[in-house]
This record gives structure tokens, sequence and C-alpha cells, in this order.
């Protein structure tokens, strides 16, 4: 038989065999006149609806069919009800675990996360350890972080009685972890399970100064945690984790070139870290920080990266992203053309953006979404200066990369009350010839050139930075009221 047929045989059993493993899921409905209802995985670097049903009246039972290969993971049960007929939608969330059992809930969405109101069958189990365990950690700790709270700001760290607490802090660490790795391998065949060693505690140098204790903190951050297990991934207490050893960093950082480094450093000891336990968690951790350095555009982190993408065991999954992105910082430097695209003269005819004519000595192009938290916070500050100085010295073209029909309606609505600027929006927008062309992978992204030569004069990431080659050029910079 064909190989190639012999291949789809056994494609259509896999696929067989997972739809038959799927996990239902009944939710009993009450208290509201009807819901829709959603489920979301927090697997990943976004959360992503897996699932949803259409609306489920009130007194009666809907079925979610929860893909096999979503599972086992942490989830969102989102909840859109009506509490009457006649009533606007509202939303309510509850965060759960499913593995491989099937699940029954009985839910009033307005009281989605009371336990008198909404519960799972008799005989849940993931949940319920969840919950369990939650309660006892809280007991546990309790001490503990009294003692570390007293060890963190006692004032007097050579006195005697501060030695003992540090004592008396790590015998009770010891006996937490003890605890801890004890509820972990009496649960083992519980995904829930795999959210316990997050809360180990690691040792601490508290008899040094405090940065030599945040220096400790984080050498030691990574105990406890084990990256050879790639479950990990699917529960949602890894980012959280995570972004606490990267907010550890944060608080050292005084100015932004600080900050860049120190968090380049925060995302090389991760990755290598990373880099001794599974694929899937390596190229995850990968995929964390290059997000991270996207959204603050910390270029030494994406250079960092790119030291990874030749090796094959780095499962990340923006290896062309980041590729694309260390190329767009080798080529959009000051001094290099700034690449072409379409736009239109003062007449309304196309026109090439290097023929564009203008009596000012600059050009800014401005990528950005009015979708978009940074490129909202960045007009925000930058029309207000464009009016009162900018316009006497630049044109700005503002490209917009919104791309979906809310988007766009918001563009629409936003570009109205930016009067002055050149608005367009590419065919594609992120994925635009333009935008590949400037190398732009997320907004907001400035690109200053000189409005004579068509080079390349900054790229600036704020309304300061683009201000500098104004002073430069001996042109008095005047204050934004």
């Amino acid at each position: 038989m064909n190989k190639y047929i012999i291949a789809l045989f056994v494609l259509l059993a896999l696929d067989g065999e997972l739809r038959a493993q799927n996990v239902n899921f009944k939710i009993h409905l009450r208290g509201v006149y009807e819901s829709k209802v959603s489920l979301q995985s927090l697997t990943g670097n976004s959360i992503k609806t897996v699932v949803q049903s259409p609306a489920i009246k009130g007194g009666t039972t809907g079925l979610l069919s929860v893909p096999k290969d979503q599972l086992p993971g942490a989830f969102i049960l989102r909840f859109d009800y009506k509490e009457k007929e006649t009533s606007a939608p509202y939303p309510s969330e509850k965060q759960i675990i499913i593995n491989s059992q099937d699940l029954e809930l009985w839910v009033h969405p307005q009281f989605v996360n009371n336990p008198d109101s909404t519960y799972f069958q008799k005989g849940e189990l993931e949940n319920r350890l969840a919950l369990n365990f939650a309660m006892e950690n809280a007991k546990k700790k309790e001490k503990l972080n009294l003692l570390q709270n007293f060890l963190v700001g006692y004032d007097e760290p050579e006195s005697a009685f501060y030695q003992s607490g540090i004592h008396e802090f790590e015998k009770r660490r010891q006996e937490y972890n003890t605890w801890l790795q004890s509820w972990s391998a009496g649960n083992k065949s519980q995904f829930a399970s795999q959210i316990f060693q997050f809360q180990y505690v690691p040792d601490v140098a508290w008899q040094g100064t405090e940065k030599e204790r945040l220096n400790s903190v984080v050498e030691t951050y990574f105990e406890g945690v084990d990256f050879s297990d790639p479950l990990i991934l699917k529960t949602r207490e890894l980012r959280d984790w995570m972004n606490g050893y990267v907010n550890i960093y944060g608080s050292m950082s005084t100015t932004e070139a600080l900050r860049d480094s120190l968090f380049t450093l925060a995302g090389t000891r991760a990755i290598e870290k990373a880099k001794e336990g599974h694929p899937l968690v390596y190229g995850w951790m990968v995929d964390y920080f290059y997000n991270g350095y996207e959204s603050f555009n910390i270029e030494p982190g994406i250079q960092m990266l790119q030291t990874y993408l030749s090796d094959p065991r780095c499962l990340t999954s923006k290896r062309l992203e980041i590729s694309k992105r260390f190329k767009g910082i080798e080529t959009m430097v000051p001094g290099s053309m700034a690449p072409d695209f379409m736009t239109t003269d003062a007449s309304g005819k196309p026109v090439l953006f290097s023929k564009y004519k203008t009596d000012l000595s600059y050009k800014l192009v401005l990528f950005w979404s009015a979708d978009c938290h940074h490129c909202k916070e960045l007009v925000k500050e930058l029309y207000p200066w464009y009016q009162a100085i900018g316009k006497d010295y630049m044109d700005v073209f503002a490209m917009s990369l919104d791309f979906t029909d809310l988007e766009i309606s918001r563009w629409e609505e936003a570009k109205s009350k930016l009067a002055g600027w050149k608005h367009s929006r590419p065919e594609g927008g992120v994925n635009s010839p333009v935008a590949d062309a400037y190398y732009v992978l997320s907004t907001p992204v400035m690109v200053l050139v000189d409005s004579k030569t068509n080079k390349i004069v900054a790229l600036p990431g704020n309304v300061g930075q683009l201000e500098k080659p104004i002073r430069s050029s001996n042109i008095p910079a005047k204050e934004v009221k």
C-alpha cells in the first residue's frame, strides 16, 4: 500500500482516538435568564478561546466538549449572562483546571466564585485538590511570611535578635519545603500538583546588604521548579512566577539604559537555566522574553535572543519574528535610506515617500494602532507636542496597522481627532509590504527621516527622544504645556 495512504490512515485513526477522549463538561445554569459560555485556555503567551456554547437558558444544562489536545490545563470559564431577557449581557469568570475527568458544574453566574452557589460534582479531583492545597498552604506560609517581613524590615541586622530570626526562618523554610514536596509526591498523578512547586521558598542570604539580598534571591530563584517537565507550560502559575522574577530586576533599574541591561541579563540567566530542561520549556522561555523585549523595545535583549536560534533544541514559536527583528536592528539604523512606499502629495496625487515634497526638515513615519494601549499613550503625548512644536519641523505619516473591523472602526474615530497628520492604513496590517520593509512586528514604531536626503535620522521610542535631533539642529525646543 502507498506509504502516504498508510500515513493518512494513521492520522485518521489518531484523530478518531483524540475525539473519543475529549472531556465532556456539563454546565447546570441557574439564577439568570440565560448565558453564553466560553472556555479560554491560559496555556502559552496569551488567552485563547478553546470552545464556546450557544446561549444556555436558566434552569437547563449545556455541554462543552473540551478537546483532548488542550488537556490538561488551566482555563478561564467565562459567562456572559443576562439576568433578565431584556438585560444587557454581563461577564463573570472562574478559573478552573481540567484534566481527563468528565466534569459537571452547578453554577450561578452572579456568584461564580462562591462555593455555596457554584460547585463541581462530588468526586471531582483537580479543582478540589487545588482548593485544598490553597487553604493548607495559606496556613503553612503564614508564620513564614511574618518572619520574612521581619527580616526584610528590621534595622539592626547585626543584632543577636536578628540572627535568631534568621535561624528560625531557615528552620521553618526547610520544614515548609519538605511539606510542599510531600504534597507534590502524594498527588503527582493529578495535574494540579504541578502548581505546588511555584510556592517553593529558596534560600536567601539575609546577612548582606539589600543589594546582596536581591542578588541572592535572583541566584536561587529557580530552585524547586522542574524545567524538565513540559506540563508546567500548562499552568497559569509559570507566567506569574516569571513576572515576579523579572520584577526583581525592574526594582533595581534607575535609568532606561540600566533597565535594558538588567532585563537582558534576566533573560540570559533564565534561558540558560531553561536550556537545561525540556526543549518546549526552553522555547517557551525564549518566547516569554521576546514578547517582553518587543513590548519595551529592548534591542540588546532581541540581539541576545538571536544567539539561541541556531540551537535545534530551542523550540521557540518566535524564530521568524526574532530573526526579522534582528535584521531590522541591523538594517534600520541612522544614516541608512528609509524604505520607500506610496503616499499622496498635498493635492492628493500618488507619490513615492522619497519624492514627497516638503519645506519642513523631517518626515516622521509612525506605525500605530488605535486599539493598542502603548500607541494610545504615545499619541496622547505626541499629538500635543506636534501641535505646539512638531508641525513647524516635520510632516507626520501615520500608518495604521489596524486590521479587524472593530480595530478599523476605532481607527476611523481616532484619526478624526488627529488633524494635520497624513493618515493611511496599509492593506494587511502588520503583514503589509510597508510594515515588512520597516521590519515592524508590533506597534508603536517611529522612524524620523531627513526630508532632503530621505535618510533615517533616528528611531525614537518616545517624544523626548524625538526632540533630540531638533535640539541638535539648534532649533529651540519649546515646553509643551
